[in-house]
């Protein structure tokens, strides 16, 4: 498969990563199988986070479909590029279209990559695992690969300024052996999750984290949110979300009925 777009990315954008950094370290890239399918689960405390976990793919000879949330697409820029190398938009609201396509892709002999905690983690802990990795594994018949990512969060993350230009920043990306699932999708998730607990703890315990940083851990003695704070927060966010939703839903009815009096 050519895919023209796919490949100037390859080519492009390591260089233009290598000049500015961040600088991504992998351990464990043989995990990542030179054929077939695989679910590369990823932890998420980062806007690029799938940076180091495509790149890591990339090494192996493979490339990876990421699943992202269909409100990306919305872009003009992002839609294309999503178009064209062959990500997966999800919509929260429909998801289990987008599950299909991942499974598909995943019997055709695809990486397919994903967040399960489907959103950031504010507190860089992890937060509890939705069960999409380990259903589109168990109907694919593929393994599932944990990687955990650490550093980005330095880079670009919620409520935090950017740093995506020289910022040499060093990054730990770990890749975990296979998994096959077993048992039901509960206990492949429960699986999934302790696994990648354990491999979150041993690239924290390998990298340096300076006291008071926004970037680190409170348990680790940065400044950020605990874990019930980073709740607190989210559940902030999701009503403000909802809120502007109404908002716009309402304006809508209302131009509606402009429209229609105007109209008469």
């Amino acid at each position: 498969m050519a895919e023209p777009l796919f490949r100037l990315l390859e080519i492009v954008l390591p260089r233009v990563v290598n000049a500015n950094g961040p600088h991504v370290t992998y351990q464990g890239l043989e995990n990542i199988p030179e054929h077939g399918g695989a679910v590369i689960a990823v932890n998420h405390t980062s806007y690029v986070d799938w940076y180091a976990a495509s790149t890591a793919a990339m090494y192996r000879g493979r490339r990876l479909r990421y699943m992202l949330k269909a409100e990306m697409t919305r872009v003009p820029v992002i839609g294309y590029v999503v178009r064209h190398i062959g990500l997966i938009p999800v919509d929260r609201s429909a998801g289990a279209g987008a599950l299909d396509v991942a499974v598909q892709r995943l019997r055709a002999g695809e990486l397919v990559g994903v967040n399960p905690e489907a959103t950031i983690s504010r507190s860089f802990e992890l937060m509890e695992f939705k069960s999409g990795a380990a259903r589109m594994a168990h109907a694919a018949e593929v393994p599932l690969i944990p990687v955990i990512v650490w550093g980005m969060q330095r880079v670009w993350t919620k409520d935090n300024p950017k740093r995506l230009w020289r910022n040499h920043i060093p990054v730990l990306a770990k890749i975990g052996a296979p998994m096959m699932p077993t048992g039901d999708v509960a206990a492949t998730t429960a699986a999934l999750r302790n696994t990648m607990a354990t491999m979150l703890e041993e690239a924290q315990l390998e990298y340096p984290h300076p006291a008071g940083a926004f970037w680190v851990p409170r348990r680790l003695g940065g400044s950020a949110p605990t874990m019930a704070e980073a709740l607190a927060l989210r559940e902030a966010e999701l009503a403000e979300r909802d809120r502007q939703r109404l908002e716009r839903s309402r304006g809508g009815r209302l131009r509606r009925a402009i429209a229609r009096r105007s109209g008469r």
